[in-house]
């Protein structure tokens, strides 16, 4: 498992690409929820979200090592991340993507000199064709959760979070992989056991809820959440002990609610997040959790939304 000083030394690594995102507040919201709500704002982050964190970590450490050019698979923020981190440190990056990627997301690996792969539509699919394409190449596998040092930087999260709210109560986090709640839990369990840390996945991808209850890895079909960051398969072999050791609760949201998450957030806040980060924001809003009069912060994960989908949302 990663610790704190993992996590640590990921923050002093990493601390020149990443931005310190902002802790943003609503009152209408915090009273629609009956909490204070506060949101960590990594949809502000450089790339529209969390995942250059792990990125950088990771592909840092492997230029370090030698490598010269990086393969990853990702429905998206982390292919963006590790196109954006490749092509700063002067290496090519492949990055192997769903066929339904949203276009923005696709776009902007490009634009990041990225070249784009498409595969499948699950995780399963296309993480082999990452490894394929990384031993044809010669080249370096990123993977989107389940390595310590893309743990450790996901964890700088949760470091940044008890310096800006120091008497939180609890945070919400969305599951993927794993990656970012294993990390955020490390970095608050070694450093403030009091403060709780709940996960949320939604109800068509709850491989995670499905894994804990069975206290094993549990694999699922490939579904169609709108929530098309937590599209994964099954938890990651990494992370998966980490949320046995430290997770306080998981919940579940319906699409229904992260679409009327989504909707409030852009509405009341003027925010336009992904919804996969309107997860979180739904457990608050619809009352999945016992929290009440607490100081609550909702890991808003990333904001990487096509134009053309906001109106579906919407609808």
């Amino acid at each position: 498992m990663i610790s704190r000083e993992n996590i640590i030394a990921a923050q002093e690594a990493i601390a020149d690409t990443v931005h310190f995102t902002p802790l943003l507040h609503s009152d209408q919201l915090s009273k629609q929820c009956g909490n204070k709500l506060f949101f960590k704002a990594e949809h502000l982050q450089k790339t529209g979200s969390f995942k250059i964190r792990g990125a950088a970590n990771k592909v840092k450490q492997a230029v370090a090592q030698g490598a010269t050019s990086v393969t990853a698979a990702s429905s998206g923020n982390h292919g963006q991340a590790v196109a954006y981190i490749a092509n700063r440190l002067g290496i090519p990056a492949t990055i192997v993507v769903p066929e339904d990627v949203a276009t923005c997301k696709m776009e902007a690996i490009q634009a990041y000199n990225g070249k784009v792969v498409k595969c499948g539509l699950t995780s399963a699919e296309r993480l082999p064709k990452a490894k394929e394409i990384a031993k044809e190449e010669n080249g370096v596998y990123i993977p989107p959760y389940d390595d310590p040092l893309i743990m450790a930087g996901q964890g700088t999260i949760g470091l940044e979070l008890l310096e800006q709210l120091e008497d939180v109560d609890a945070i919400l986090v969305p599951i993927g992989g794993g990656g970012l709640i294993s990390g955020i839990l490390t970095a608050i369990k070694e450093t403030k056991p009091s403060v709780q840390v709940i996960g949320v996945e939604p109800q068509l991808a709850n491989d995670t809820f499905l894994s804990m209850q069975k206290n094993q890895l549990i694999s699922i079909p490939g579904t169609t959440t709108i929530a098309d960051g937590l599209r994964t398969s099954q938890p990651g072999d990494l992370t998966f002990p980490v949320l046995q050791k430290y997770l306080d609760d998981l919940v579940l949201v319906s699409e229904e609610e992260i679409r009327e998450a989504f909707r409030l957030v852009l509405e009341r806040m003027k925010q336009v997040i992904e919804p996969s980060s309107a997860t979180t924001v739904a457990a608050a809003l619809f009352a999945k959790t016992s929290l009440r009069d607490k100081r609550v912060v909702s890991v808003i994960s990333g904001g990487n939304v096509d134009t053309g989908q906001i109106a579906a949302l919407l609808s």
